[in-house]
């Protein structure tokens, strides 16, 4: 079975729980690609916010309604893809260099909502963990951070420089603490349990769904 046919059926399967009125976060990627025609197909009245230019451009081409976050403090649901999901809820983020925007959007949510193709879901995560660097005093920061490497990408939407720790992430928690911890870096793409209410992770023609709701409380 198709990636592209996994992503397609962990999105239908998680776009099933928004519902008319809610406030709701797009996320980036290319399994995201497919929650907004998906949307747009059942005509609902939204209010969202993309964490991208690319899912704010896609979203409006579909007559789905785009607003500044900062109009909006809080999100009922926020939908997301991931790059690596371990089996406790941890994620790694980041891939399309827009983890800055999304961690934002899913802490403001009351329910984030990770889909994923069967090849995202790992028995342990692994480097790398990307993250997002402050322009000024770059060189600065990343000898702080040892393990790092900058990645031949595009800025983050907000201008950052895009980089990659490669370090060893045997204790998630602590290299969490680690990279929150340097000045000059703005986000890294750990996330952890307590942001994921929900995973649906297709694989072949089935959508297992995993409820992390209780981390959450």
């Amino acid at each position: 079975m198709s990636v592209e046919h996994e992503k397609q059926l962990a999105t239908e399967a998680a776009a099933e729980l928004i519902e008319d009125g809610m406030t709701v976060g797009l996320g980036t990627g290319s399994t995201v690609a497919y929650l907004l025609p998906a949307l747009a197909r059942r005509a609902l009245s939204l209010r969202c916010v993309a964490t991208s230019p690319r899912t704010e451009e896609a979203a409006l081409m579909l007559d789905l309604p785009v607003e500044p976050f900062g109009s909006i403090d809080r999100f009922d649901i926020a939908i997301d893809g991931a790059d690596q999901v371990a089996p406790d809820g941890w994620l790694v983020k980041g891939g399309g260099a827009a983890h800055t925007r999304e961690k934002i959007v899913a802490a403001a949510s009351d329910r984030f909502v990770v889909i994923a193709d069967s090849s995202k879901r790992v028995t342990a995560l692994r480097p790398p963990v990307p993250l997002e660097l402050l322009e000024f005093g770059l060189a600065a920061t990343m000898r702080l951070l040892h393990s790092v490497s900058l990645r031949n990408a595009p800025r983050s939407p907000d201008g950052g420089a895009i980089a990659d720790y490669q370090g060893a992430v045997d204790d998630l928690a602590g290299v969490a603490a680690l990279l929150g911890a340097i000045p000059g870096a703005v986000e890294h793409g750990l996330f952890p349990p307590a942001l994921v209410a929900d995973v649906f992770v297709a694989r072949g023609d089935s959508v297992e769904h995993h409820n992390h709701a209780k981390s959450r409380a």
